[in-house]
């Protein structure tokens, strides 16, 4: 098997507005600052582990348009993979529309386009590609039969199957029963434990809960907080890294591609982790999406 990293997820082009505060419902909060970034969970996890070293794969699809052809660019500039996405004639590009104010915090609206047309038979496309391959990573902007699928084919090759569970919704013992990793944030992991999490303590009692559906590891991320991790039997809590916070865009996703190249350099989990925390503290000093995530050589390691 080799180092290689299956990405299998979404990409979007994000427009991003940055002002002082996020409106209410209902408010037009007037004055900002406009850019149009390159985004999507999966694309970020996958520019994040080609940026930081590893040989990347992503598994996508993009609409047949600007936005796309664009992206597709951009991801063989950072020396990604692109031979396994496609595009869907009928469904425009993904979008995302980001709100984002003076503390970093961001609301975010995506409409999924071609994203919601990833389906089985793409992955079925990329058969020998998963099965040469050391880890797949997903997450959830794109539909979920089609990351069951995957999980399953990954895991009957013996891949290490992480599952970034985003945007938070219930998912099934089946999916999980095929994930050797999982990387929820507060909310999705109170979503699947049914635990709220206030504590360092509920984080404990919810990856308790959370491996009892047959996942070996669970690593809760706690922004600020740091990540708190559940591996076998054993319990760490690896502390966030303290920088200013810019804007929190893609900084889970940083987490997430960091700690697949750390696990194909055969790195512990609680080293794995440390080394994705420290380049997702990059991430957040920056604004943007993928143009915040570092490069290998800006992190000390």
């Amino acid at each position: 098997m080799s180092g290689k990293i299956v990405v299998i997820g979404s990409m979007n082009t994000d427009m991003v507005i940055n002002s002082e505060r996020l409106p209410l419902p209902g408010e037009t909060v007037v004055g900002g600052k406009f850019m149009m970034n390159s985004g999507g969970k999966g694309a970020n996890q996958a520019v994040a582990a080609a940026r930081l070293g590893s040989d990347v794969y992503f598994i996508a699809k993009s609409g047949n348009d600007l936005f796309g052809r664009r992206a597709i660019e951009q991801f063989r500039e950072d020396n990604i993979n692109t031979d396994y996405m496609c595009s869907d004639s009928d469904l425009p590009s993904g979008v995302a529309l980001v709100l984002v104010d003076e503390n970093g915090e961001n609301s975010i609206l995506v409409a999924s386009g071609a994203n919601a047309s990833l389906s089985p038979s793409d992955i079925d496309a990329a058969e020998g590609l998963i099965a040469d391959s050391k880890i797949v990573l997903m997450q959830l902007e794109t539909p979920v039969e089609t990351i069951e699928h995957a999980a399953r084919m990954a895991h009957r090759y013996g891949n290490t199957v992480i599952l970034n569970p985003a945007p938070a919704c219930p998912l099934s013992d089946e999916l999980l029963s095929n994930i050797d990793i999982l990387i929820p944030n507060e909310t999705e992991a109170a979503l699947l434990s049914g635990i709220e999490i206030n504590s360092i303590e509920d984080a404990r009692t919810a990856a308790i809960e959370i491996a009892r559906r047959g996942i070996r590891t669970v690593i809760i991320t706690l922004g600020s907080k740091g990540a708190f991790i559940k591996d076998g039997d054993e319990f760490h809590l690896v502390n966030a890294r303290k920088v200013k916070v810019v804007d929190t865009t893609a900084a889970g996703d940083t987490f997430c591609g960091a700690l697949a190249v750390a696990l194909t350099e055969d790195r512990g989990i609680v080293e794995a982790v440390e080394f994705a925390s420290r380049c997702a503290a990059v991430t957040v000093s920056r604004p943007g999406a993928q143009m915040s995530i570092p490069c290998r050589s800006e992190i000390i390691d």
